[in-house]
């Protein structure tokens, strides 16, 4: 049949793989038990590819013998004239990445090459890529810690979760550990550090100065022998005189101080 090739496995057994030319590229649509089956993908292929039927949830069901993956790599082939193997469709100005039939992420055209050879996976809610064997939340690649919380740290502006185009991220705040605040005076940062709870290290009128009482919290908090991993700031406001003269200078709530006096004593 037209568009199916018979392949065999290690163990003998033989199966069915389809595939369909389109505009001098040879594209492959899977494998299947059966001839007809192959057929079948073929012949849903070859009318995706010569129809202008839009994306849709329709267009998924009418066509459910190929993966949804495929189906959109064709559509996008067909309007577009550009084969992508990951589930991506160009638009305008951006383009949308298919998780599902029914999730569509967006991205900026700058993300492109990435994405199309780094495929989105799923786990428990949380999104990432595989990259050098490693896995790279989605979210750390617009510079959001993986501990980060949704609209204290971060936040979507249009209030869609989806869209991860940079005119849409906002973070809060980039720094571990710390928070911003509003108050009479304006908005100020609240560093905290989370040892069996979580302790307010102060109140302080920037960001980076904020940090910085962080970070001498945990050095403080490693000295009384506190057995915890912290990831500590990386604070590029300040040289690295100007660094040593504010550790140094800057107070730390003295209820903090007293439960690592206490800690140290137990220990």
């Amino acid at each position: 049949m037209t568009g199916v090739y018979t392949a065999k496995k290690k163990d003998g057994s033989v199966y069915y793989r389809s595939n369909i030319t389109y505009h001098g590229k040879h594209i492959s649509l899977g494998s299947y038990a059966t001839q007809d089956e192959a057929h079948c993908a073929y012949l849903a292929a070859d009318e995706i590819l010569h129809t202008p039927v839009p994306l849709s949830p329709d267009l998924f069901r009418c066509y459910s013998i190929l993966s949804f993956d495929k189906i959109v790599s064709l559509c996008n082939f067909r309007d577009n004239h550009i084969y992508i193997g990951n589930p991506i469709y160009l638009q305008k100005s951006f383009f949308t990445y298919y998780l599902s039939p029914g999730e569509e992420l967006k991205f900026d055209i700058d993300d492109l090459f990435f994405f199309s050879g780094h495929r989105i996976l799923q786990r428990q809610g949380h999104l990432y890529v595989n990259d050098y064997g490693m896995q790279i939340s989605l979210l750390s690649r617009y510079g959001i810690k993986n501990y980060a919380v949704l609209n204290r740290d971060y936040r979507f502006v249009n209030g869609d979760p989806m869209d991860f185009r940079y005119s849409n991220l906002e973070i809060i705040s980039k720094y571990n550990g710390v928070t911003a605040v509003s108050g009479n005076n304006g908005i100020r940062y609240r560093a905290s550090i989370h040892i069996q709870g979580v302790y307010k290290v102060g109140i302080f009128d920037s960001e980076a100065e904020a940090a910085v009482a962080y970070n001498k919290a945990v050095d403080l908090a490693i000295a009384a022998k506190v057995h915890k991993n912290f990831s500590q700031n990386y604070i590029l406001e300040y040289t690295a005189q100007e660094y040593a003269d504010l550790y140094t200078k800057i107070k730390l709530s003295p209820k903090y101080l007293a439960y690592l006096k206490k800690l140290s004593q137990q220990s």
